[in-house]
Formats: structure tokens, C-alpha cells, sequence
């Protein structure tokens, strides 16, 4: 293929963006309909040999996806009566005509016509790598999170197209919610035998503690996706259903978003239906069921920001303006759901569980779970809290209950269903085990109980992937386990075009892709199908669209022949008690994260600022003052720069010196640099809907920089004293950015008090026992040392600006220990400590609290007691006084602690109940 820029297609480039699409972008593959021209591309046999036997016809399937594979099963025989559909012909010529709704996109492209796509994918990659937008294919808490993968084309539905899935959509999610409500019921269904047991009571996912239940308002599914692919004929599939906690309600949100940006005429000229109607209507019909609550308070429950689709919880919680809250941050307390907050606890009227339900609950479920809520089963049985979706519906996900899904339809609605699923075998049935094992080469074989550790389970394979050997071994194992074994008939995917640019500046590619749709419940046993979806599309030269092997996602655009609705979640007349609503509490696991991410910013910073004292003072020319090298080491044990094995300073300073650049990037044992930067990522990442975007890239580049530094010498052999000074100095300018951007641009609500509060703790902690180390060993006393510890309370200009050449211990304790205006004094730090405690309790300005009182009073400390001599020359008030200090901040950290963030003794109190 040219490339773009050439002159060949310079005019037509911006003239005729349609037509050059229509010449450029290649077909789909043969027997796979084509989303950009409405047909399905012909499959053109090749001619045979002279003197050949004929061709042999082509699998039916790849024409006709509809038509079942012989044999009389249950599931088999419900696809029967499904028309037979005849593929599309392409229009004569080689370049059969774009659809009228792409011709529409591509004449909207504005003056730069197809010349300007190439910017405009930059631009979209530029935009999801600053908004954020992250899928972690691995959840690896060690390794980079993966940019979200966004095509720069949507996919366009038509009106009509969009109507059979709709409809479709909505009979089916009425079919399913009415199967759980007979399955934790009457079980009416087992007992006529439309549906097998060992597909209900077999399954992992049954929750028996449920039967009996029934949840608020009835309905059981509030949020169902179905993943549909479009045929040769056509028409569309449905491939699987997910119900259990359906991803995907908040990339498509930000794909919207994206997509949107780089296309607004388009967007607008092509009549596209918009979102926000469907997602108020959700949050409207989620209210209205919750139980009593006035207005509900309704939380969205994540499994924490090392899930692959965190992004995804924190955005859609933010968008709907629901508080994200970990199960660490919920408690059940007399059957009823809290979540523990900074005031304490707070009830929560409704859940929208991103959790699978085995983790949900470890008292009832799955016993090692740390992710979800103990006594929370309990809570929903006792009809306290309404949970979307109600658990217990993983068996709905098994793709064996597809086969039997027309005739539960018949039995509960009364109606025949208007969108078809792929035919699909259950070889849990011998007739159905029988009829498929001769066409394994043409189908797929995925597990009846996918992703269960009490059930065999497998990866999904492709029968045409498969040699003969392989098909033997597979039929071998259906016929040992045929329950565990479900074959379903392949179907070409649809191809949708897709802008690539591994050729040059970039060109159309057809990629084949999977629709996932979603309905949501807008009341009691009434649902709407969200106009739009994810789709998500194969990596090149692949045929199966999944997100965790590397595939890529696209906006989905739905037209309309009506009036696009327009509705915003913007309230246009805010009020007092709307504003409080979207007021999210602090929790109890945000406030303590923050209180860490405080405390890790200061270690590392003292960390970085003792390392590099050290290694400036042993390379220095004066190496004599024995207690200045005592001093240093005994710091740099505290502070974990150097293994506790490593011989001192004053033995042997150059073995003492390696070992403290050795222990710089080791992430491995707590307390050096690494380490802390390592800390102050997974704390942020903890409260990552609380950082600016700014912010957090700062930290993950402050954190990767410095470790790759330290991977490198290390990769040497070494980490020469210069290397290790100017990682230790890039280290230092992006923990001086950190806290500014703490300082300066975050609001001082009550998590960021929590995190100042962790600084100044860690702040006093630190200079209190460098100063009292000082003293101790006498090294304040020389010339060396004096000038040591004023550097590494940052401030030598001020002292010498202030000083001169005056070097006793008056200067010393005035300006470090007594200056109120030193953010690095004592007494600076114990003063902002006590006011902050107090302001976090709720107290009224320049009222303390008891906490606040557990620390030294500045206003008690004078100049002239602290430096009084003892009968040894030492300063035995002084030394006193900075032990205090030390103890009193750990003692504040602990009491902080229990106060907040576990909330025990006075603290279970309920607020707003």
C-alpha cells in the first residue's frame, strides 16, 4: 500500500476523504461481513488444477450461521427454527461502495480530510496517556500499567440494526432475571426439566445462602452485558452474557469522550444517540429501590487498584457520583451495611459490586478473600442493603445455558426470543455429546464452568486451530467430563475498519470484533438497553477479540432517525443538599493511604537528603571527626540506607560507602530510597481517585527513574558515588514537585489534613533524633558535624544569612529547634501538628484537642533552659526534650491510627442512621 503523503492522493485526500476510503480501505477477509460496506465478503474458491476432482462445497457454516449440526439434542433442536439467512453480495466492481452512514463519516472529516488522521491519532494516544485511561492486563502491583488501547474509528450501528439488538437485549434480560428468580426460589424450572441441575446446582457460582431471598423491588440482574458478533448474513449473535460484575460501563464512557473530541462534526452529523439519559435512569431506578435511606447512599465496590479495570471504578464512581470504597472500608453491623469514615460509621443502602461473588463475603464464601465485606450475605438477606447484581448469578454466565435459553423464554415470558445465540452444545447431554464430537474441527470448545477451581476449567479453543492429533485428545477428554465441556458453532466475526500505523503514517485496516451491549434497570423489573456499547477488536491477523491478549477497543456510535437525547447528569439548579450529596465521605482505607503517602513523601525526602550528606561528607577532604562519621552511621542504620550487617564508617568508610550506594534501589528491604519511592506509588495508587493526573505521573516517573538508574550500575557491577549523586539529586527535584503539588493543589479537606498530619509526624520523628543523635555522640560540638546537621534540616543559607560565622549551640537550637518560622523547626512542626490534630477532630479554631495536647507546647520552650549546661557540658533539658518529641509522634501515629482508621473503642459510633 502507498502512503498516504504521496502526491498520488494529495487531491482526492481532501476532496474526496469517501472516495479514497473506498479505494484504500481493503475488504474483510472472505466469508466475514464487512462493517464498513454492509456486505459480506464473497468467498472466491480457488480454481482447481486440469484433471482435479471438484472442490468440496464449503463448510454451511461459514454461509450461514444459523444452521445447526446434525443431531437431535435438546440444546440443538431449539436453533432449528431460525430462518436461513443468504449472505449479501458485494456490488459489482472491485470496490464495492462504502455504507451511507460511513460515507457520511468520512465526508465530515473537515478541511484536512484523510491527510489529517494521522495527527488525529496522535492526538487520541496523547489523550488517553494524559487522562490516565489504564488497563493492566496482568494486575502486576510491580510492573507498568498498560495504556488503554482505543482505535481512533468508532463502530457505527444503524437505526434498523440497532432495533433487533435492543429488542433482543430486553428479552433476554428479562428472561434471565425471572431463571434466578426461580432458581433462589420456587425452582419450578429444575423440577420441569428445562433446565438441568448440574448446569444450576453443579455450578461453583450457586449460592445456596441465598435461596429464598428476594431482593428489593424483585429484580435480581440491575446490570447485564451480552456479547454479540455480527454473522455473514448480517445479523447479530449473541456469543456470552455476563452478569456477575460486567466490565466495561466506564471505558465506553471515556471512549466516548475521546472519540468525540477527534470527530465533533461527525459526531453531530451522524445523528448519534447519546448516554447519560440511560445512566441517570440506572442511578433513578437504583434509588428508588434501595431500602430505606432518604436520600440512599449507594457505593460502587471495587477489588482495589491492582484489578486490571480500576481505571475503570474510579471513573465510573466519579461519573455517577458514587463514594469508590474497598471492602476494608465496609463493616456489617447488626445486619445492616456501614462504611467507616473519618466521623465514623455511615450506612450504605446500595452496592455496585466490580467483585466477583466468591470474593464477596469471607465469613459465608470464599474463606481467604480479603476483598470483600464479612456478614455482608447476611446483611442482604436481611433485606438491609440492595446489592446490583444480586450474587449468586455466575451460573447465568455459563455458555452451556445458551442451548437452553429459547425455551426458558417460551416457559417465563411467553415469547420466542427475536435475537439468536450462537448454536451451543451441552455435552453434559449424550445425544448433544454424540452429534458434535465429528465437527470439533469447525466449532469452539469452552468450559462449562469457566474461571471455577471446584469444576475443571480451561482457556477456550478454536477446533480449526487444532491438528488431528489434538482434536483426538480434546474428544477424549469430552467424553471423560462431557458436563465440563461446552462446544459452541464458529462464527466469522464481522471486520469493522480500524486506523493502523505500523505502515508509514498510517492506513485502514479491517480487524475482526465483539459487541458488547449492556442493559441496565430503570425500575422495578424494567430495563433499558444503553445506545452505544464497547466493542472490542482481535489483534491483527487474530479472530478472537479479548482485551487480556492484546486486542484493542472502539467507540460505538448508534444512530437515531429521532431526536438525540440530550440529557446531562449536570444538575442546572444546584442546592445546598444536592451539593452535600456529591460531597464523597473520606473513608477510613482513603484516609489512611493519604496519611501514608504524607509520611512516605517525607521518609523519602529525608532518605534522599541523609544519602546524599553522607556520601558528599565521606568523599569529602576532612574524613577525620571520628563522631561526625559515628553520627552518619548510626543515621544511616535508623534510617535503613545501609544492612545492619555492613561494617561502620568510622571502620572502614569506602566498604560503609558501597554498601549504602548498594542499598539505594533495593526494593526488597524497607527504609532506603527505592523502597520509599516504591511506597509512596502504592499508596497513591490506593487513592488514585484523589490525585491530579499531573500528580500521579510525577510519582510513577519519579519511582521508574530512579530505579532504572540503580538497575543500570547495578547491571555494571557498580554505582559509582557520582551516578548515585545525581539519581539522588533527580530523586530529590521530583519529591520537591510531589510536595508542592501537595502543598499547593490539592483541597484541604480531611484527607489531606490526614496527609499533612503524616509528614510533619514523619518530619518530627526524623529531625528529633538526628538532633538528639547529635548530642549524644558530641559530633554537634565539631565544626564537621555542626555544619551536618544544619544541612539536613535544609537550612544552611538561612543559618548563615542569619549567623554569620557563629557556630555554638544557641544558633543552633534557635533556628532549629525554637523559630516558629522554620517549617523544619521543632517547634515549627509541633505547633502546625497540634492545630491540624485539632482541626481534623472538628474542633473550632485555636481550640486543641486531648490528641493535640500529647505533644510538647512550643510556647513552654525557652532558649535559655533548653541550652543550660549540665555538670558534664552536656544539655541534658535539651536532649530531653527532642526524646519527647520523638516518642510523642510515634505515640500521636498510633493513637491516629486506632482513632481513624480502624475505628474501634469510642470510635463505632453510626452517624447519619
Amino acid at each position: 500500500m502507498e502512503p498516504l503523503n504521496e502526491s498520488l492522493f494529495d487531491a482526492q485526500a481532501l476532496e474526496f476523504p469517501a472516495a479514497l476510503a473506498s479505494a484504500l480501505a481493503p475488504a474483510a477477509l472472505p466469508g466475514h461481513f464487512d462493517e464498513l460496506r454492509g456486505q459480506a465478503t464473497p468467498v472466491v474458491p480457488a480454481r482447481p488444477a486440469v484433471g482435479a476432482a471438484p472442490l468440496a462445497p464449503m463448510p454451511p457454516m461459514l454461509y450461514d450461521a444459523a444452521a445447526p449440526l446434525p443431531g437431535p439434542s435438546q440444546a440443538q433442536s431449539q436453533t432449528q427454527t431460525q430462518t436461513q439467512a443468504q449472505v449479501l453480495q458485494p456490488a459489482s466492481g472491485d470496490n464495492p461502495p462504502l455504507t451511507p452512514a460511513w460515507n457520511d463519516f468520512f465526508e465530515q472529516l473537515g478541511p484536512g480530510g484523510f491527510n489529517d488522521l494521522p495527527r488525529r491519532a496522535v492526538s487520541l494516544e496523547r489523550q488517553i496517556r494524559d487522562n490516565g485511561v489504564t488497563y493492566n492486563v496482568y494486575a502486576d502491583a510491580d510492573g507498568p500499567q498498560r495504556p488503554w488501547s482505543l482505535d481512533l474509528f468508532p463502530l457505527i450501528v444503524s437505526p434498523e440494526s440497532w432495533s433487533q439488538i435492543e429488542t433482543g437485549v430486553l428479552q433476554r434480560v428479562r428472561v434471565l432475571d425471572r431463571v434466578m428468580a426461580d432458581v433462589y426460589g420456587p425452582q419450578q424450572l429444575l423440577a420441569e426439566g428445562l433446565l438441568p441441575a448440574a448446569l444450576v446446582c453443579g455450578h461453583p457460582g450457586y449460592l445456596r445462602a441465598l435461596h429464598g431471598v428476594k431482593p428489593p423491588g424483585d429484580t435480581w440482574l440491575h446490570i447485564a452485558a451480552f456479547d454479540l458478533a455480527r454473522g455473514p448474513d448480517g445479523n447479530w449473535w449473541v456469543v456470552s452474557q455476563r452478569t456477575q460484575a460486567p466490565s466495561g460501563l466506564g471505558y465506553l464512557l471515556e471512549n466516548r469522550l475521546a472519540i468525540t473530541r477527534q470527530f465533533p462534526q461527525a459526531f453531530e452529523a451522524l445523528q448519534v444517540q447519546r448516554l447519560a439519559a440511560t445512566y441517570s435512569a440506572m442511578m433513578d431506578g437504583l434509588q428508588g429501590m434501595c431500602p430505606a435511606g432518604a436520600p440512599p447512599h449507594i457505593a460502587l465496590l471495587t477489588p482495589g487498584p491492582y484489578n486490571e479495570t480500576y481505571f475503570e471504578h474510579a471513573y465510573l464512581a466519579r461519573y455517577l457520583g458514587l463514594t469508590l470504597v474497598e471492602g476494608s472500608d465496609l463493616t456489617v453491623r447488626d445486619q445492616r451495611l456501614y462504611l467507616k469514615t473519618l466521623q465514623g460509621l455511615r450506612p450504605v443502602h446500595g452496592l455496585i459490586k466490580r467483585l466477583d461473588d466468591q470474593f464477596l463475603d469471607p465469613l459465608e464464601l470464599r474463606p481467604d478473600s480479603t476483598l470483600g465485606v464479612p456478614g455482608l450475605l447476611q446483611a442482604i438477606r436481611a433485606g438491609n442493603v440492595l446489592v446490583a447484581n444480586m450474587p449468586g448469578s455466575a451460573f447465568l454466565e455459563s455458555p452451556a445455558l445458551l442451548g437452553f435459553l429459547p425455551g426458558l423464554a417460551r416457559r417465563l415470558i411467553g415469547e420466542k426470543l427475536k435475537l439468536p445465540a450462537l448454536p451451543t452444545w451441552w455435552c453434559g447431554e449424550r445425544a448433544a455429546l454424540e452429534a458434535v464430537l465429528p465437527q470439533l474441527g469447525d466449532c469452539a470448545i469452552k468450559p462449562t464452568y469457566p474461571g471455577s477451581d471446584g469444576q475443571t476449567s480451561f482457556d477456550a479453543v478454536l477446533g480449526s486451530k487444532l491438528g488431528r492429533r489434538q482434536l483426538d485428545e480434546w474428544a477424549g477428554r469430552i467424553v471423560r467430563e462431557g458436563e465440563a465441556h461446552t462446544v459452541q458453532s464458529y462464527l466469522p466475526l464481522s471486520q469493522m475498519p480500524t486506523w493502523a500505523n505500523d505502515m508509514g503514517p498510517g492506513h485502514i485496516a479491517p480487524r475482526a470484533m465483539l459487541l458488547r451491549v449492556f442493559a441496565v434497570s430503570d425500575g422495578p423489573q424494567s430495563w433499558r438497553v444503553l445506545p452505544g456499547g464497547l466493542a472490542r477488536l482481535a489483534g491483527r491477523d487474530a479472530q478472537i477479540a479479548s482485551m487480556q491478549r492484546g486486542g484493542s477497543s472502539a467507540d460505538v456510535w448508534v444512530q437515531t432517525h429521532g431526536e438525540v437525547d440530550r440529557t446531562t447528569l449536570l444538575q442546572p439548579h444546584a442546592t445546598p443538599a444536592s451539593l452535600a450529596r456529591h460531597r464523597a465521605p473520606v473513608t477510613s482505607r482513603a484516609a489512611e493511604n493519604m496519611f501514608w503517602l504524607g509520611r512516605y513523601t517525607e521518609r523519602a525526602e529525608n532518605a534522599v537528603r541523609l544519602a546524599r550528606l553522607t556520601l558528599n561528607l565521606l568523599g569529602s577532604e576532612d574524613q577525620s571527626s571520628r563522631p561526625l562519621l559515628d553520627w552518619l552511621h548510626r543515621m544511616a542504620l535508623r534510617n535503613a540506607l545501609v544492612p545492619a550487617e555492613a561494617p561502620s564508617a568510622p571502620q572502614s568508610r569506602r566498604v560503609f560507602e558501597r554498601a549504602l550506594i548498594a542499598e539505594l534501589g533495593d526494593v526488597a528491604r524497607g527504609g532506603s530510597v527505592g523502597f520509599s519511592l516504591r511506597c509512596i506509588r502504592q499508596a497513591a495508587a490506593a487513592v488514585r481517585e484523589r490525585l491530579s493526573q499531573d500528580t500521579w505521573n510525577q510519582i510513577v516517573r519519579a519511582e521508574a527513574d530512579f530505579l532504572r538508574r540503580a538497575a543500570e550500575q547495578a547491571g555494571e557491577g557498580s554505582f559509582a558515588t557520582g551516578a548515585a549523586l545525581r539519581a539522588l539529586e533527580s530523586a530529590s527535584t521530583a519529591l520537591a514537585a510531589m510536595t508542592g503539588a501537595q502543598t499547593d493543589r490539592m483541597t484541604r479537606d480531611d484527607a489531606w489534613r490526614l496527609l499533612s498530619i503524616g509528614r510533619h509526624i514523619e518530619r518530627l520523628g526524623f529531625l528529633s533524633s538526628a538532633l538528639e543523635a547529635g548530642f549524644e555522640n558530641g559530633a554537634v560540638h565539631e565544626v564537621s558535624g555542626f555544619e551536618a546537621m544544619v544541612a539536613l534540616f535544609d537550612s544552611t543559607i538561612t543559618f548563615h544569612a542569619r549567623y554569620q560565622q557563629r557556630r555554638d549551640v544557641a544558633t543552633l537550637v534557635d533556628l532549629l529547634v525554637l523559630d516558629a518560622e522554620n517549617p523544619r523547626s521543632l517547634a515549627w512542626v509541633t505547633q502546625t501538628l497540634r492545630g491540624r490534630i485539632a482541626r481534623l477532630a472538628g474542633s473550632a479554631p485555636g481550640k486543641l484537642t486531648a490528641l493535640s495536647y500529647e505533644l510538647p507546647d512550643p510556647a513552654a520552650w525557652t532558649l535559655e533552659h533548653l541550652c543550660a549546661a549540665g555538670a558534664e557540658a552536656d544539655y541534658p533539658a535539651l536532649v530531653q526534650l527532642l526524646a519527647s518529641c520523638e516518642t510523642a509522634a510515634y505515640h500521636v501515629s498510633d493513637a491516629i491510627g486506632t482513632r481513624y482508621f480502624t475505628l474501634t473503642s469510642e470510635s463505632l459510633r453510626s452517624v447519619g442512621a
